[in-house]
C-alpha cells in the first residue's frame, strides 16, 4: 500500500504510530442466504425472551446505531423503543441493565477473541467448547464461534430478557441455576421456537443435521443469530476504510485528525489495528452510574469491570478498548454510557483524572428518577476516587481546535451501508409477536 502523502509531510514526532492495514474482506464471516434470514427473524422476534416482550433488538436498534440510544436501558420490564422506553407498570423491573448497549458492528470479524466490557466471553482453543465464559465447564459445544456465544448470554439475564423469578418458566430456571441440560433455560427456548412450524421448516433447510433429525438446539439459534449480526452490520467503507484502501484521500480536517488520532493525542495506543481497538483492558476514569455490577446477594452498585472476571486488583475499573467504526453514531458512551456529548468525552478522556473530578453530566435515561441511587458511586467521594486512582495514563493536552480535528477523523469512520443494515427490519416474525 503507496505510504500516505501526509505521513511524508508531517514531522516524524507528530505521526508517531503507522496506519493500520485495510480491513481485509476475508476475515468476515459469512453465511448462505437462508441462514441470515433464519437469523433476522430471530433477532427481531421476542420469543426468545422470557415474557415474550424483549428482542435483541429492543437493546440494539438499527434505528439507534445498533444501541438503544440511553446510557442504560431497561429490559424486561418495559415497553416502548430507546430513549421513549418507559417502565411497564403491570410488570415493572428490578433495575436497571448494569451497563450500556454496546454496538454491534465489524463482530463478525475473526481476529476478535474478547467480547464485552469485561471480556468474561473469550477464546480459549484449550476447553472443550473454545470458549471461556461464566459458565465455567457447563459451556456447551455447538457455537460456531465468540460472537455466537456472546448473543446469547442476555436471555439468561433477569434484567435483560429472561424476566424475574416466577414471571415465567425461563426465569424459574435460571434463578434456579439451570441454564444448560435438558431442563435448563436455553433447552426450553429451543423448545419454544422448535414448536412454531415456520421456524422448524427454516431450521431444517439451514443445518443439515436438523433436516436429519437432530432438535433444534440452543447453539443452531445462537449460530443463525450471530450469522445474522456478522454480515448485518458489517463496517469496512468508510471514508477512513476508502483512504486505507487507497481509493481515496482523507483530507482536511478529517486528515489532521488522523494525524493527532496516531500522533500526539495517542488514541492508537489503544485503539490500534484494523479494528481500532487492541481489545485490552484499560481504566480510562469512565465515570459509573446506575446499578453497577454486583451478585443479587451483594450490597455495592460498584463496577470494577475487568477486575470481576480477573479477580486481580490492577484491573479493577479496567473495561475493554472499543471499536470505534461508526461511533460518531452510538451515543451514549463508556461502559455506563455515562457522557451524551462525544466531543466533551473526548475532552475527559485526555485527562482522565481531571476529568473525573470534574464530571457533573447527567445522561438520558429511560424512566429517570424510577430508580433510587442512579449516581450513588459518583456522588461518593470515596468511590470516585478509587476509580480515579486506578487511571494509569498520562494525560494529553488538547485545544479546540485539535478537538474539531479529532472529531473530522471520528466522523470519517461513519459507514453508511453498516447504519442502513442490509437485511433492514422484518415486518413480522413467525412467533407473531410485536417487532420493535
Amino acid at each position: 500500500m503507496k505510504a500516505h502523502l501526509l505521513a511524508l509531510l508531517l514531522p516524524a514526532a507528530a505521526w508517531a504510530d503507522p496506519l493500520p492495514a485495510p480491513l481485509d474482506p476475508a476475515d468476515f464471516d459469512s453465511a448462505p442466504a437462508a441462514e441470515l434470514r433464519l437469523g433476522q427473524l430471530l433477532f427481531y422476534d421476542p420469543i426468545l425472551s422470557g415474557n415474550r416482550t424483549v428482542s435483541c433488538a429492543t437493546c440494539h436498534h438499527p434505528k439507534l446505531a445498533t444501541g438503544d440510544g440511553v446510557a442504560l436501558g431497561i429490559g424486561d420490564g418495559g415497553t416502548g423503543l430507546g430513549p421513549e422506553r418507559r417502565i411497564d407498570p403491570e410488570n415493572p423491573p428490578e433495575q436497571r441493565i448494569p451497563r450500556n448497549a454496546p454496538p454491534l458492528f465489524n463482530l463478525g470479524h475473526r481476529d476478535i477473541h474478547t467480547l464485552f466490557a469485561d471480556g468474561r466471553i473469550e477464546a480459549d482453543p484449550d476447553r472443550p467448547s473454545g470458549l471461556r465464559t461464566p459458565l465455567e465447564d457447563d459451556m456447551v459445544a455447538g457455537f460456531d464461534g465468540i460472537l455466537s456465544a456472546q448473543t446469547m448470554f442476555p436471555v439468561l439475564s433477569p434484567d435483560e430478557m429472561a424476566g424475574h423469578y416466577a414471571e415465567n418458566d425461563i426465569a424459574q430456571a435460571v434463578r434456579q441455576g439451570f441454564l444448560t441440560g435438558e431442563d435448563g433455560a436455553w433447552s426450553l427456548i429451543s423448545q419454544r421456537v422448535a414448536g412454531i412450524p415456520a421456524y422448524a421448516r427454516m431450521f431444517a433447510e439451514v443445518y443439515p443435521e436438523i433436516a436429519a433429525g437432530r432438535p433444534v438446539a440452543f447453539t443452531d439459534i445462537s449460530n443463525a443469530i450471530a450469522a445474522f449480526v456478522a454480515v448485518e452490520w458489517r463496517a469496512d467503507d468508510s471514508a477512513f476504510d476508502r483512504h486505507l484502501r487507497g481509493e481515496a484521500e482523507l483530507t482536511g480536517a478529517a486528515a489532521e485528525g488522523m494525524a493527532l488520532f496516531y500522533g500526539t493525542a495517542r488514541c492508537s495506543s489503544c485503539h490500534s489495528g484494523p479494528l481500532l481497538s487492541d481489545q485490552g483492558f484499560h481504566a480510562m476514569g469512565t465515570p459509573q452510574l446506575g446499578p453497577g455490577k454486583a451478585a443479587r446477594f451483594e450490597t455495592h452498585q460498584r463496577d470494577t469491570g475487568r477486575m470481576r472476571v480477573t479477580g486481580r486488583p490492577e484491573d479493577a475499573y479496567a473495561f475493554r478498548t472499543p471499536m470505534l467504526r461508526n461511533v460518531t453514531e452510538t451515543g451514549p458512551w463508556g461502559h455506563a454510557g455515562a457522557h451524551d456529548d462525544l466531543r466533551a468525552f473526548l475532552r475527559f478522556h485526555a485527562d482522565p483524572v481531571a476529568g473525573l473530578a470534574a464530571f457533573d453530566t447527567r445522561v438520558p435515561l429511560p424512566a429517570p428518577g424510577a430508580f433510587a441511587g442512579d449516581w450513588t458511586i459518583l456522588e461518593t467521594a470515596a468511590e470516585r476516587a478509587a476509580i480515579a486512582e486506578a487511571v494509569r495514563t498520562a494525560p494529553v493536552t488538547l485545544d479546540e481546535d485539535q478537538i474539531d480535528a479529532l472529531m473530522a477523523f471520528l466522523h470519517a469512520l461513519r459507514d453508511e451501508t453498516a447504519l442502513a443494515g442490509r437485511l433492514g427490519v422484518p415486518e413480522a416474525v413467525p412467533s407473531g409477536l410485536p417487532v420493535d
